[in-house]
């Protein structure tokens, strides 16, 4: 295939599952793709999740090989690297850039309380991109927009806090810590070392992009306040844009965006979304009742609203404040079978994470425009049904699924200048996959399942907080 004027960039998106690369042109065209999954995770104590020996980095390796395995364009065309990667995780490096320990994934308990030495060697604390960026350039740069949760960051400044008391509340001593660069911006040039094990061409700008999260909504074309963007990951809640840093708030959050200077406003979520559908796939699989998520799908499809009474209380992964919760499903008279199960599941997705953005948006302000739903649920056509009956508004899907991909192509074709401005990036890379309208039929039978959900789902949760 030959590139639009301008041109390929590579996309890498490093997941909480796995990591994908792309190959994209300036006008959005998917040339060449690959995914290679993770490692599960290691659990060494309660609590605690990492990712085992240099697993994020071994990931990207493979992925990238195998993406430009399958590229028939000329690699001398190739003009940059967008480098994302998965959000709160903590890395921690000895002074040559090596792993000192693993890194720990977003759900390990530490990450939210101060950084504490766990290790004699350890000279630079970092993020995920942090580390793998410094893998492909060798430089101590990281993206500024990675920098959420415990951090001694000013996130009105993006950049670091110029406050003493931040360094002693996340236990950073600022010698620790990476330069910081904004979106758009050059974190360093592939070196021939990461060049001969990636097989990218040496001395390409790696682009700095944001969090994941940030960069899967410039990737799905989230411009407008009135739109919703939900993720279908193993995190899944629902973002907006915004233009400045909120107050704290317990229904809405602010994040940095994928732009200079943008931010989003981000609602409460499900902490492991996605995760729980692909649980249940492999829980009946191993029980001899084999089945993909495809026909899943098509057999939940034939189950009615409301899931035969199966009620789904998605907390298989419990929130550090309140770590009694407990994941459920509850409902059952003996007439329901696997199909119910996942479409409970997914019904749950809906409801509970609609709830969380109707009090957003309540605090914002803002009404509901449409939604437009990215991740790999995006796939499947009965959860974007259930999306717009249940979030009451059109849905609408990118046509490349991986977003976050896409959005770090964007960041890379903005910083190696094969697009002027981040509008007409997004206007030219971005363009819309599925739309699917609203049944008002379905809306109200919705309506009458959210109410068992807000009376069974406190019910629920009270019990277990009665138990722990």
């Amino acid at each position: 295939m030959t590139a639009s004027a301008g041109g390929y960039v590579i996309a890498i998106d490093n997941g909480s599952q796995s990591t994908k690369v792309l190959i994209v042109d300036g006008d959005g065209v998917v040339h060449a793709g690959s995914r290679v999954p993770l490692r599960p995770y290691a659990t060494p104590s309660p609590g605690r999740w990492e990712h085992p020996d240099d697993d994020l980095w071994d990931s990207v390796v493979a992925a990238v090989r195998e993406a430009l395995g399958r590229f028939d364009g000329d690699p001398s065309e190739i003009r940059g690297v967008g480098l994302c990667t998965i959000r709160f995780c903590r890395a921690v490096l000895r002074a040559d850039g090596s792993l000192a320990q693993p890194v720990m994934s977003w759900m390990d308990e530490r990450l939210p309380r101060a950084y504490e030495r766990e290790v004699d060697d350890a000279a630079y604390v970092t993020t995920s991109s942090g580390h793998i960026g410094h893998r492909l350039t060798g430089e101590r740069r990281d993206a500024a927009g990675n920098y959420q949760g415990m951090w001694p960051i000013d996130t009105e400044r993006w950049a670091w806090s110029g406050d003493a008391a931040e360094y002693a509340r996340s236990g950073m001593d600022p010698r620790m810590l990476f330069e910081l660069v904004a979106p758009g911006e050059p974190l360093g040039e592939v070196t021939v070392k990461a060049a001969r094990l990636t097989g990218l061409p040496a001395g390409i700008p790696v682009i700095a992009t944001s969090n994941d999260k940030a960069v899967e909504a410039l990737g799905a074309g989230l411009r407008d306040e009135g739109d919703a963007l939900l993720s279908l990951g193993t995190y899944v809640a629902t973002m907006t844009v915004g233009d400045r840093p909120l107050a704290a708030n317990a229904d809405v959050w602010t994040n940095f965006g994928a732009e200079p200077g943008a931010y989003l406003y981000e609602s409460n979520g499900v902490r492991r979304g996605m995760w729980t559908v692909s649980w249940f796939r492999d829980l009946i699989s191993s029980a001899g009742h084999g089945a993909t998520e495809e026909e899943l799908n098509l057999g939940a499809a034939e189950v009615p609203i409301g899931a035969g009474g199966i009620v789904a209380a998605l907390d298989w992964l419990a929130p550090p404040d309140e770590p009694w919760r407990r994941g459920a499903l509850v409902g059952f008279d003996g007439t329901q079978g696997r199909f119910h199960i996942y479409r409970a599941i997914l019904e749950a997705l809906a409801i509970e994470t609609a709830g969380s953005d109707d009090r957003a948006r309540e605090v914002l302000g803002r009404g509901r425009r449409e939604l437009v739903v990215t991740g790999g649920g995006s796939s499947s056509s009965l959860m974007l049904r259930i999306l717009a009956a249940v979030y009451r508004v059109p849905v609408r899907t990118p046509l490349v699924r991986d977003a976050a991909g896409m959005g770090a192509a964007i960041c890379a074709a903005v910083g190696v200048g094969m697009h002027p401005t981040w509008d007409g990036a997004v206007d030219a890379m971005v363009h819309v996959g599925d739309r699917i309208e609203v049944d008002p039929e379905a809306v109200h039978a919705y309506r009458e399942v959210a109410k068992t959900y807000a009376t069974v789902i406190p019910r629920l949760r009270r019990l277990f907080s009665e138990t722990d």
